[in-house]
This record gives structure tokens, C-alpha cells and sequence, in this order.
């Protein structure tokens, strides 16, 4: 059955001067999150952007997608460590998300290096968030396993 997520955003003002907020709406864990073109083009200011987001939905997925991946190959992972940078820049045709770096620290008992970095890259390839900026974003993985 397909899911619904939702989330809101109010806007005041114009793009440059203007401020705005950011409130999840289905699991209501977020509210009134402060936005602005600022907080997207310069120092955030402790606000939050769209690309932030992005990033945290994207570490999100990709550790769901990993661990299952390494439970799958019979090496269930005690922790993974997943960060996200995304990439915001002005390009001709104007402002773009370019990229999404994933990195991953993982703890996994019985898994050796080339394991660890495959199933990390088919994470990347296949996790729900990288399908859909598949083609559009330039998209990379840092895979680093923990030695016991």
C-alpha cells in the first residue's frame, strides 16, 4: 500500500529578503523550522535549507538501504555511522542541487572491506532517495569499515 508523507512550508516576503518555516506534518517531530535564501546561498544562520533536508533524508534512506543489504548478505551491522553533504551551487541555467555525498563509518562483524564498499554502493544506487535523484544528481559513497 503506498504511504503519504507530509510536510508544510509558509513563505513571507520576497526571495531575497523574505524568511519562511518548515513543519513536518505527518509525524509532527518538526515545527516552525526557520528557512530562508540565505540560509541556502551563505552562512545558515541557524536555519535550516531544502538541501539540508535533503541531506538528512538522504543519510536516512541509505543506512536503512545498507543495513538491509548487509543483513541480506548474512552480516548484519552492529552500527553504521551515515553522514550526507549536499551540494547547492549556481550553475549557468541557475541555482542546482550538483551532488549528495554519502559517507558511512560501519561496524559489521564477519564482513571484510570489498563487502562492506559493495553493499554500501548498491545502497547508493538502489536506496528509495537516490532513485529519485538518480540522473539529475551526482551521487558518491565513502565507505569505511571499522576493524574489530
Amino acid at each position: 500500500m503506498a504511504q503519504i508523507r507530509r510536510a508544510q512550508a509558509v513563505w513571507q516576503g520576497d526571495l531575497q529578503t523574505g524568511t519562511g518555516e518548515v513543519s513536518s506534518g505527518t509525524s509532527e517531530r518538526f515545527s516552525s523550522m526557520p528557512v530562508s535564501w540565505g540560509s541556502r546561498t551563505e552562512d545558515p544562520g541557524g536555519r535550516t535549507s531544502p538541501e539540508e533536508l535533503l541531506a538528512a533524508a538522504h543519510a536516512a534512506c541509505f543506512s536503512m538501504a545498507l543495513s538491509n543489504n548487509l543483513a541480506k548478505a548474512g552480516t548484519p551491522a552492529e552500527r553504521l555511522e551515515v553522514g550526507a553533504e549536499v551540494t547547492f551551487d549556481k550553475l549557468e541555467p541557475g541555482w542546482r542541487v550538483v551532488s549528495s555525498l554519502l559517507t558511512v563509518r560501519g561496524r559489521v562483524p564477519g564482513a571484510d572491506d570489498a563487502a562492506f564498499r559493495d553493499a554500501a554502493e548498491a545502497a547508493k544506487e538502489n536506496c528509495p532517495i537516490s532513485q529519485a535523484l538518480k540522473n539529475n544528481v551526482e551521487l558518491s559513497v565513502q565507505a569505511t569499515l571499522e576493524q574489530a
